[in-house]
């Protein structure tokens, strides 16, 4: 029966797009024949908001689902007419070579002539409008498109040359608190609707290494630093956004739930999430993705709507870890206008021998009290040790990470107004330039802009810790947090510490330390479970390196049921 509805929904979804092509009448040359088209119509979503008020976990109580200020149509009809003439034969002959596959994989396939880029392309944006536009199946998670995707592809067809980085060509979706020319960066917030500027500069590097810029994905609103105990995935611009294992049932992960769930759907090849504690790492374990949070200073922050440029970070979220290697060496760079941009090389295409990684003879700390509570994490561990890895129990942390809001509150303070005062380039219609200033907006129409409230924000503006106790903060907790990682990797010689999604994640944050994490199964009720690699600063490579190991022995990701 789910299968006839999937069919169904499918069938309903492609003549849409046919009737609407039909509608237009052969006006092929008419420029305003798109604006016409009904691609997507809203709901009542009402009911459904009544379902959750039982739901067992209170941040799944929802207020909305849908965007009351984002029109689908407004997104979807730029490229409508190019996805429109994208046949379901054609897309189910382009499947095998492209859903779930990785980028080596699809790069073979495009060098052997059964695949072009631009096909690549609207591969992804029919699967887009195939799902985003059936209320029945919406994430709600791409809330803009780049219109000049699919011409971009066709030059990436034209330009190809020997030696290219192996993610030229490879649609890459952002997160919406990343700059991006061409499409707006809102943070998900009302108030940066219209907060037009140029490239991030991990965006730029993206760029000249050939990627395309797909679109942009929602997420929690101002990074999950807004509302106190809302809904992670939630924005006033972009609406509830829904986990494809269980839409409605499990949480997204948070803030990067866009990211996580776009890549869990095969939305594109890559997407791109921000981390300052747990942002990535959350929504990767739920969405059953590969997420790295890399060490404060790989990867560059200009051009990134902020919480801390102490702990913050962009990073790769993939559905396979080589994926995630390619992404991140495009990305990495140092940047001038970055304090704690590093040039860290890691030798040349030190990606391209993670497939023949072994976990045999690799030792990892594994936390005693998790061994205990966690059948899953024991079973992975068991497995491991078959495969001949070595596990050392380690106890968990027992400290207390005093004062690690504190630095929130007052870097957000300090860079958020930097942010807008550097990137923010038309400032007359984006009319705040502090926090205080935002508060201000969002109380003129609570319902709209702060359904949920704005408790983070209040606490930002009320902080009264200085700045000299904020140093000492910032100090005492990455001694302390290095201090307990080190202790444990160093006596024990582990290559990795094993944790479970983010549930280490403040203290590889405060540590500025790297955190890797893939899909480790899924509960008896179906929600993904992941492993995560914890090692010290600046050990990517050898992080998935092990990773790419532990995934030959366990690789369990499947896709979620109805978006096959």
């Amino acid at each position: 029966m789910e299968k006839i509805k999937i069919m169904l929904r499918s069938i309903a979804v492609s003549m849409i797009l046919v009737v609407s092509l039909l509608l237009m009448g052969g006006c092929r040359n008419n420029a305003t024949a798109d604006e016409n088209v009904v691609l997507w119509t809203p709901y009542n979503d009402s009911s459904e908001i009544v379902a959750n008020k039982e739901h067992e976990n209170p941040r799944m109580h929802y207020k909305l689902i849908q965007s009351k200020v984002l029109d689908k149509n407004e997104v979807f009809r730029p490229l409508y007419r190019e996805v429109s003439q994208v046949t379901e034969q054609r897309y189910e002959e382009l499947k095998p070579m492209v859903l779930e596959q990785d980028i080596p994989a699809i790069q073979a396939f495009v060098q052997q002539g059964k695949l072009t880029y631009e096909e690549l392309v609207l591969f992804y944006l029919y699967r887009i409008y195939k799902y985003e536009l059936d209320n029945e199946t919406t994430l709600n998670t791409v809330i803009a498109l780049n219109k000049s995707v699919v011409e971009e592809a066709r030059k990436k067809d034209k330009e190809w040359k020997e030696g290219q980085h192996p993610i030229y060509g490879m649609p890459v979706l952002l997160k919406d608190n990343i700059d991006t020319e061409g499409m707006n960066t809102t943070a998900g917030a009302l108030v940066f609707i219209n907060n037009s500027t140029d490239d991030a500069f991990i965006v730029e590097q993206l760029k000249a290494s050939g990627a395309l810029i797909l679109g942009k994905v929602n997420l929690s609103e101002w990074a999950y630093y807004l509302c106190d105990g809302c809904p992670v995935g939630y924005s006033a611009f972009g609406g509830q956004t829904l986990n494809p294992y269980g839409r409605k049932v499990f949480e997204t992960g948070g803030s990067s739930a866009g990211s996580g769930t776009s890549m869990a759907a095969n939305y594109a090849v890559a997407a791109v999430g921000t981390e300052t504690s747990g942002s990535i790492l959350s929504p990767s374990s739920q969405n059953s993705v590969v997420g790295l949070k890399p060490t404060i200073g790989l990867l560059s922050r200009t051009g990134i709507v902020p919480i801390s440029s102490t702990l913050d970070t962009p990073g790769p979220m993939t559905r396979n870890v080589v994926d995630n290697a390619i992404v991140l060496d495009a990305m990495m760079g140092k940047d001038a206008g970055d304090k704690s941009s590093v040039n860290i090389d890691f030798g040349e295409n030190w990606f391209q021998n993670l497939s023949s990684s072994e976990i045999k003879g690799k030792r990892f700390g594994a936390f005693s009290n998790l061994l205990e509570r966690d059948s899953i994490y024991k079973l992975t561990l068991d497995k491991l040790k078959s495969a001949g890895a070595e596990i050392v129990e380690i106890d968990a942390p027992s400290m207390d990470l005093d004062g690690f809001i504190s630095i929130l509150n007052l870097d957000m303070k300090v860079d958020l107004p930097a942010y807008i005062a550097d990137h923010v380039e038309n400032k007359k219609e984006i009319a705040v330039q502090k926090v205080a200033d935002i508060i201000d907006y969002n109380l003129q129409d609570t319902l709209l802009r702060i359904p949920y409230g704005q408790a983070r924000f209040e606490a930002i503006v009320s902080d009264t810790t200085s700045m000299e106790q904020l140093g000492i903060i910032k100090s005492t907790l990455e001694e302390q947090t290095r201090s307990f990682f080190n202790k444990a990797i160093d006596s024990h010689q582990l290559d990795a510490i094993l944790s479970i999604n983010n549930y280490h994640a403040a203290y590889a944050a405060v540590a500025k330390y790297p955190a890797l994490t893939i899909p480790m199964g899924y509960k008896p009720n179906g929600e993904p479970i992941s492993l995560t690699f914890i090692g010290k600063q600046f050990e990517e490579a050898k992080l998935l390196q092990v990773g790419a190991g532990y995934e030959k022995v366990n690789r369990v990701r499947k896709n979620p049921k109805g978006y096959e």
